[in-house]
This record gives structure tokens, C-alpha cells and sequence, in this order.
């Protein structure tokens, strides 16, 4: 079956940077988009990478662009999120997604949540003052 494991993801201070890893198994990349999300307590699931095709130049959240690189591997079947100059608002648990698509998405499309329906378990992100 698909499935999607994060990891990389523990405690950091401010200022400091984190690579996150997005291992898939029973698919690969091709013909699918993948995403980033984070998800902090009480606040709804939030679209921080995400690209039609590992082929395409990525979107970044406002949040984080400058900050935040997303890549991949296609040797390794795993896309990565490298998180630089962390702030304690970065604090989260992280998910990757994945989903099945035929054609290229629009920016807004491409990083909402209810696009996706594969899903990791999430990886913990937190990040002092």
C-alpha cells in the first residue's frame, strides 16, 4: 500500500535549522504532487511546500518562503523540507502528503490539504526562543 514516513523532525533553538524526510513506499513520484503541511495545537493544517511534480519549481507559504527548500530524491523515492533560520512560530507537527493527479495544479489548489489522501504519521518540529 502507499505509505508515506516522515522524519527528521526534534527540538531546536531559534536561528537554527532542521532537514526533514519523506520516505514513500508502493508508489513513486512520477504522476503524483506532494505537499508539506504543519499543524500547530488548536490551529487548522497549513500548507507550507507543496508542488504539482517533483519536476516543478515548488510553492512556498509566505511564512516560510526564503527559509524553507523543498527536494527530493528520486534514487531514494523521499522528498526533503530543509528549514533554516527557525522561529518558535515554526513549532508543529509536519506531514508530508501525497495524491494522484493527471494534470498540473494552481498554487492554491496545490497546497490545500483536501487535495491530498495519502498522508504520514507527522514528525514533531519545535523550536525555543
Amino acid at each position: 500500500e502507499v505509505q508515506l514516513v516522515e522524519s527528521g523532525g526534534g527540538l531546536v533553538q531559534a536561528g537554527g535549522s532542521l532537514r526533514l524526510s519523506c520516505a514513500a513506499s508502493g508508489f513513486t513520484f512520477d504522476g503524483y504532487a506532494i505537499g508539506w503541511f504543519r499543524q500547530a495545537p488548536g490551529k487548522e493544517r497549513e500548507g507550507v511546500s507543496c508542488t504539482s511534480s517533483v519536476d516543478v519549481k515548488p510553492y512556498y507559504a509566505d511564512s516560510v518562503r526564503g527559509r524553507f527548500f523543498f527536494s527530493s530524491d528520486k534514487t531514494k523515492n523521499t522528498v526533503y523540507l530543509q528549514m533554516n533560520s527557525l522561529k518558535p512560530e515554526d513549532t508543529a507537527v509536519y506531514y508530508c502528503a501525497a495524491a494522484q493527479l493527471r494534470t498540473l495544479l494552481d498554487v492554491h489548489t496545490v497546497c490545500s490539504a483536501p487535495t491530498y489522501e495519502y498522508w504520514g504519521e507527522g514528525t514533531q518540529v519545535t523550536v525555543s526562543s
